[in-house]
């Protein structure tokens, strides 16, 4: 009987806890403004780990929390999904990362804060300890708030066991920590801001422009790019082939995640030998579904549900 290898996705970033709040008219600066505040496990790197697990694959995540009760809540909700949470650091009187965001009243970011110095604790030297991760995953998935010594050793690493990288640009503050690594990425999904710092070029406004910016990165060396333009759709490039998928005009209830949704789909689809037009539209609809949740992560979300959208 011949063992059937699984493919596994090892992700590599932050967790923490989303603390979100709404306001429930014009934003006014400089003081208290009525809205709804509510509260979720949000962090890139988690975000994309719950997402994939939810989408049944297997899937390592490796994150640093501290040893309190958001910590413990994360790591227990994250094996509850499915996630492998045992290369994580649960850090002794480390502060479990958080993120905290201001919604204009139609559900757009203001302003956010992030606090994920726990990250930190991912090392060069943790990584080169666990190697073993790097040589039994098939894929690598992370995100832009790794220090730049962590993420050039895992670049060093998964280079050594040819291991297709994913990265998310996590922030316009955080994506030049990329610039450096674009020709091993495997798959890159900036908006347009980020995508701007990714290329040194000037944001994109329309369609045209965002086709060119996302063939500039293919040309920097990135494998396949997918640029998200919020309402406008988003576009994608690959040496190949380029296009443009619409957006699928929706109430969004709460932006945050659904980036990490639509790297989770995609990278599922290259898992699977997916076309890539097919391959964005899956992740494109992962995006869809999460902008219409409360949480980071659809708490629904399943293959069947991904389908049923596309469908739609």
């Amino acid at each position: 009987m011949t063992h059937h290898i699984s493919q596994s996705v090892l992700v590599i970033g932050a967790a923490g806890l989303d603390i979100k709040g709404r306001a429930s008219g014009p934003l006014l600066p400089g003081t208290s403004n009525a809205g709804q505040i509510r509260r979720s496990l949000g962090g890139v790197a988690r975000n994309v780990a719950e997402n994939l697990a939810r989408l049944d694959v297997d899937v390592k995540l490796l994150t640093a929390v501290g040893d309190d009760a958001a910590g413990r809540q994360m790591m227990e909700q994250a094996a509850d999904c499915g996630v492998d949470t045992s290369p994580s650091i649960m850090v002794p009187g480390g502060r479990t990362g958080a993120y905290l965001a201001v919604l204009d009243e139609h559900g757009s970011l203001s302003i956010a804060i992030d606090d994920m110095s726990v990250v930190e604790s991912i090392t060069p030297r943790y990584l080169n300890d666990r190697r073993r991760l790097f040589a039994e995953a098939s894929m690598l998935a992370i995100d832009a708030n790794l220090t730049p010594d962590t993420l050039s050793t895992i670049f060093n690493l998964a280079a050594k066991h040819n291991l297709p990288v994913c990265a998310d640009p996590t922030s316009t503050a955080l994506a030049d920590r990329l610039c450096p690594y674009l020709r091993q990425l495997h798959l890159i999904a900036p908006n347009v801001a980020e995508a701007a710092v990714l290329t040194g070029q000037p944001a994109a406004h329309t369609q045209d422009e965002a086709l060119d910016v996302a063939r500039a990165l293919v040309s920097l060396g990135v494998r396949f790019v997918i640029l998200t333009l919020a309402d406008q759709g988003s576009v994608y490039a690959t040496s190949q082939e380029s296009g443009l998928v619409p957006a699928m005009g929706v109430e969004i209830v709460d932006p945050s995640g659904a980036g990490d949704a639509l790297t989770a789909a995609t990278i599922f689809a290259a898992l699977n030998d997916i076309p890539t037009d097919e391959a964005v539209r899956l992740g494109i609809a992962a995006a869809t579904l999460t902008l219409q949740s409360k949480e980071s992560v659809h708490p629904e979300l399943s293959l069947e549900k991904l389908y049923a959208q596309l469908a739609a």
